[in-house]
């Protein structure tokens, strides 16, 4: 009996080393399976940046042309639009448009429900959400602190720029735009995008 107790002493090392080399091995699971959960979790918040900020973009668009079909629309008070050579600003943070004077009643009727319509859009008061508890509806805004700038670009040739401004999510290079400038910070957080309005004239014929 002595003999064979000598013979299996020997084993109990080699279990507890192969006991040691299992649980390096369960830790260094561990560990990488930690390391893939936050490569996940990053690309999981970047994918969700990213399609936070195309959201806004085609928001932005949408309005850029809403506003653009509007002063097409109502051309012969233009200038209305743009408070003349003063530019208008709509939007967070900006007052009330002023009243158009210009052109007919109807025109200047029309032209003060554009700017007021377009203003309404822009801090999201006409997109609604009513929450789960069932209470009142709330405004969820089309972007993050969204601006609308209209200004005379050369009031000869009757040439009108309209630009949305709005707040992005991630540094990148300021745009040359200045609607919202210096309004959110950081101005290389600042978005905006614009477009440029000639009306045109008809020609008399002799």
């Amino acid at each position: 009996m002595t003999h064979r107790t000598s013979r299996l002493r020997p084993s109990l090392p080699v279990r507890r080393e192969q006991g040691g080399f299992l649980l390096i091995e369960v830790l260094v699971a561990v560990v990488i399976l930690l390391v893939a959960l936050l490569g996940t979790a990053g690309l999981v918040t970047r994918s969700g940046q990213t399609e936070m900020e195309s959201y806004q973009r085609v928001q932005a668009l949408a309005l850029l042309q809403d506003m653009a079909a509007r002063i097409n629309a109502n051309r012969q008070v233009a200038t209305c639009y743009a408070n003349g050579a003063n530019g208008v600003l709509l939007g967070t943070t900006a007052a009330p448009p002023a009243a158009c004077v210009q052109g007919t009643a109807a025109q200047q009727a029309t032209a003060n429900a554009d700017l007021l319509a377009w203003n309404t859009a822009l801090l999201g008061s006409a997109e609604l959400r009513t929450d789960a508890s069932g209470g009142a509806a709330q405004p969820v805004g089309a972007m993050i602190g969204a601006r609308g700038c209209i200004e005379t670009v050369d009031a000869v040739n009757q040439v009108y720029r309209v630009t949305v401004a709005w707040q992005g999510l991630a540094t990148t290079g300021a745009p040359a735009l200045g609607c919202g400038k210096d309004q959110y910070g950081n101005d290389a957080y600042r978005r905006a995008v614009s477009t440029q309005i000639r009306i045109g004239t008809l020609g008399t014929v002799s």
